[in-house]
């Protein structure tokens, strides 16, 4: 499981650095909403990928186990998501809860999916 967390940290760092990129370069470029879009596009990707790549390292031995992990990483995600966004990064609740908003263009939620389902979609390719 110890691998499992490295991982899920490399996610999170990753996460923090693609947030920092969109807010200091691409919303500039291209406007708020399409960096909103890309972003989560890449950091879905990113996780897909090293999900893929890593799988076989940390080494889930059954489906089952491949669940739990996606599981692990996805409440480890929401876990910090809002107590980073709202105690290290100052962001409100009600503002933290606006990315969930799919009706006004928030896909925040994709990443969420990803973070939970590619453990499960990628163990009987890397198993």
């Amino acid at each position: 499981m110890s691998h499992a967390l490295i991982i899920w940290l490399g996610f999170m760092v990753y996460a923090v650095f693609n947030g920092g990129f969109r807010e200091v370069i691409l919303i500039r470029k291209i406007g708020e909403k399409k960096a909103h879009i890309l972003s989560t596009v890449i950091l879905a990707a990113s996780i897909a990928f090293v999900t893929w790549l890593t799988l076989p390292w940390i080494g889930p031995k059954t489906s089952q186990e491949a669940w739990e992990l996606g599981a692990l990483w996805l409440g480890l995600t929401l876990i910090f998501e809002f107590l980073a966004g709202h105690y290290l990064f100052h962001r409100s609740w009600a503002e933290l809860l606006t990315e969930y908003n799919v009706f006004h263009g928030r896909i925040w939620i994709i990443v969420l999916l990803v973070t939970f389902l590619a453990p499960i979609l990628v163990f009987p390719i890397r198993h």
